[in-house]
């Protein structure tokens, strides 16, 4: 900004594990969304090195982060971000559209989505149609149909009621649970409490919980990450790391 010069993250050196369950917190204008938008392969960091399953993602040109984001990660925002006029059932199978699916497994996948997070009976309804929880839910079963390995999630109970956001609070877990990698930000001190890890960020550095936490890995089936899987999509090696 004129001869000022502002860095949202500075010095922020960190490893996430597949498999842990991560939040982060911080005040607004800490750098914690700029730092999600890193993790999810949104922004380039304009300096350092960030490894995605072992792949410098510095290496790898706008289309091929766009197939790695599609494939690879899932993404929960607080505003639901869902297409108006469209079905519940044609927003969560957006993601394969992109990805090459078949319009008969596109349904097929969708429809399996909604019924994780409990909308099979509101499949064919429009978001308007449908309460801020169950919009949100709508976002959660978009965010995993692609079968991703991480899910990241920008305070995904920021608009919700109290009741609504427990039911989000608890699938959330529940997706952690089967094997998804999930990263949050919130202030919300329930998911705060419930994660493993807890990464507080202030002033755009990383003030604790830099240190990764052991998992066990015989939970997580990151079906994106399988070995050679990225490699099978020309992303370079490591998938297996």
């Amino acid at each position: 900004m004129g001869d000022s010069v502002v860095s949202a993250l500075r010095g922020v050196d960190f490893r996430i594990e597949m498999g842990e369950n991560v939040a982060i917190i911080g005040p607004s204008g800490s750098g914690k969304s700029t730092l999600l938008h890193i993790l999810g392969l949104l922004d380039r960091p304009t300096s350092g090195e960030y490894l995605f399953a072992g792949v410098d993602t510095d290496t790898l040109d706008d289309d091929r982060l766009a197939v790695l984001r599609n494939r690879a990660i899932g993404f929960v925002f607080q505003s639901f971000n869902l297409v108006s006029g469209e079905s519940a059932l044609e927003n969560v199978a957006s993601p394969l559209v992109y990805a090459g699916v078949k319009r008969k497994e596109r349904i097929e996948r969708a429809a399996d989505a909604l019924g994780r997070v409990g909308l099979q009976d509101r499949m064919h309804h429009d978001p308007s149609q449908l309460s801020g929880g169950q919009r949100q839910r709508v976002a959660i079963a978009r965010a995993i149909v692609t079968r991703p390995a991480l899910v990241l999630a920008d305070e995904p109970t920021g608009n919700l009621d109290s009741h609504s956001s427990g039911e989000v609070f608890e699938l959330l877990q529940q997706l952690h649970s089967e094997g998804l990698t999930l990263v949050t930000i919130t202030h919300d001190p329930r998911i705060a409490e419930r994660a493993a890890r807890v990464v507080s960020v202030e002033d755009g550095v990383i003030a604790a919980g830099a240190a990764s936490v052991p998992v066990d890995d015989s939970v997580f089936a990151p079906d994106a990450l399988a070995p050679g899987a990225l490699d099978a999509l020309g992303l370079g090696e490591g998938a297996d790391r």
